[in-house]
């Protein structure tokens, strides 16, 4: 276009100063050489209390048996960093969940911080005795009032955030010793070549951006790999990571038994509020907040977007709208989990009558599903796959989907590979390993997790549900709108499966008498 210009250099620079300028339009920064001396002047001491975490007894065995699978290699674990929500405003921060396995940090203590899984020389004292690696962590210095950054800094400036952990404090919580952060880069470059002899870098590339980034130019400058190759190890050693949170610890254990506990609270707390909520628009979002509050009041957060679903929204697999009217004669399907301050998080569903009874036609899906449900839990013995626990599930929606007459085909047609007219009702899976996150070890290869048997020290949910959509011309038209799943986590022992939430009343009978025991509590 006649009269257009290209910038140079110059004015992308002038641009990006202009923009980064507008940003802090909305408030007036005192910038004054006075000023930013009196602000270094006059404050007491404010230390940040620590204490060594209980997870550090257990990180040692996780962080030998990591660098025993890539001995001779640098490994990159970030915690990742903040994330932008809108503007200059942030969503709260969550460690990646690699990292708070490896370091045993949950919570929000550490954004930007970096473990890092150094090789030790093949001659040391360490090595000899048989260790792999050393473990350093990576970590902002506190900003605290001797630094400027203690009132300049909204994510760091202690002014900001009050006393946080930094080199010291993180070092006495998880055991590690710990470095500037300022120092990673050049920590990641050591020895780092082409050679057989050289040092190899892998980073669990998708938590940060940004480490990621210094991973792969280090690797280019050095010659190590080519990107592919790169994306490739990096690829290997994220799967090990995944796969090694299979099998749970005492501590972990003991986590999830705190995080279903709360969530229990939760639901007594959803049941308590029931009453009032009904047919009040925007209903669902009264009892999601009531569940919300208490993962906040007992935990770290919510494990994630809850899922309370009234009426036709229950057969919605994953309905986290949430703004729809809790009406009398519903089912109300609630999906929900706490997370602890450690990050291990709870998933349970339950599924109740609005009314306080279940009506027929409810009682008789329900039935159903708690059926399929106690067949997988006892099916699910050492030794059993994923896949075990799913076909279980589904033979018994199968068969009594056909005995309603809604299955039009044989049982054993539908059970087929070339069937499978049954999970029009139920398209999802029905189980899957729990912990940090609700997926839990989600990187696993296949054959390591659906084609795997089960071990002691797993957990897992078992899920079963039957979803019939209020727009299902297959169904007659009581069923319609009408969705039900009922989810427990369960431990595998050297006994068998253990329910960990066998305290939150799931049978018929059950559920009644709990939301009418919940309906008279004073509010």
């Amino acid at each position: 276009m006649a009269g257009s210009t290209t910038p140079d250099e110059s004015d992308v620079d002038i641009n990006e100063q202009d923009m980064a300028d507008r940003v802090n339009n909305r408030t007036l920064r005192p910038n004054s050489a006075t000023f930013q001396e009196f602000m270094t002047q006059g404050w007491g001491e404010q230390e940040a209390a620590v204490k060594p975490l209980e997870s550090s007894q257990y990180i040692g065995a996780r962080l030998t048996k990591l660098g025993k699978r890539f001995p001779g290699e640098r490994l990159v674990i970030p915690a990742g960093d903040y994330k932008t929500r809108n503007n200059d405003n942030d969503y709260p921060f969550r460690p990646d969940s690699a990292f708070a396995y490896y370091t045993g940090l949950g919570e929000d203590l550490e954004p930007g911080a970096i473990l890092v899984l150094d090789p030790l020389p093949a001659d040391s004292a360490q090595a000899q005795a048989g260790a792999t690696h050393q473990a350093e962590l990576f970590v902002h210095p506190r900003a605290d009032q001797s630094t400027r950054d203690y009132y300049r800094s909204s994510q760091y400036g202690e002014y900001w955030v009050g006393p946080r952990a930094g080199l010291q404090e993180l070092s006495v919580m998880t055991g590690l010793p710990t470095r500037d952060i300022a120092e990673f880069e050049s920590a990641i470059a050591s020895g780092v070549g082409p050679d057989d002899g050289s040092v190899r870098l892998r980073v669990l590339r998708h938590t940060d951006q940004g480490v990621t980034a210094q991973v792969e130019a280090v690797r280019k400058a050095k010659g190590q790999c080519s990107p592919d190759e790169g994306v490739a190890s990096d690829n290997k050693f994220e799967e090990f990571a995944s796969e090694a949170r299979m099998i749970k610890d005492a501590y972990e254990v003991g986590e999830m038994r705190k995080a279903i506990a709360a969530t229990k609270d939760g639901f007594d707390k959803i049941l308590s509020r029931l009453p009032e909520v009904v047919g009040k628009p925007r209903s669902e979002r009264m009892l999601e907040g009531a569940f919300n509050a208490n993962a906040r009041e007992e935990g770290n957060d919510v494990g994630y977007g809850s899922i309370i679903a009234s009426g036709s929204h229950a057969p919605v697999l994953h309905w986290m709208r949430n703004n729809g009217t809790v009406r009398q004669g519903d089912l109300l399907l609630i999906d929900a989990g706490v997370e602890v301050n450690s990050l291990y998080t709870a998933d349970i569903t339950r599924t109740f009558p609005v009314g306080g009874h279940f009506s027929p036609i409810q009682r008789r899906i329900y039935e159903t599903v708690l059926e399929a449900q106690q067949t997988a839990f006892e099916a699910a013995q050492p030794g059993a796959t994923y896949s075990d626990i799913h076909h279980t599930v589904m033979r018994v929606l199968a068969t009594r989907l056909h005995e309603w007459g809604i299955l039009k085909v044989s049982v054993e047609e539908s059970l087929s590979p070339q069937g499978q007219q049954h999970r029009r009702w139920h398209a999802c899976g029905c189980a899957h390993h729990l912990g940090l996150d609700v997926h839990d070890c989600a990187e696993a290869r296949y054959e390591s997790y659906q084609g795997a048997a089960i071990e002691p020290g797993m957990i897992f949910t078992i899920e079963p549900g039957l979803y019939f959509k209020d727009n299902d011309l297959l169904v007659p038209p009581e069923f319609r709108g009408i969705g039900v799943r009922i989810e427990d986590d369960v431990l595998m022992t050297e006994d068998g499966p253990v329910w960990l939430s066998k305290q939150i009343p799931k049978t018929v009978d059950e559920v009644e008498a709990w939301m009418a025991q919940q309906a008279k509590q004073d509010r």
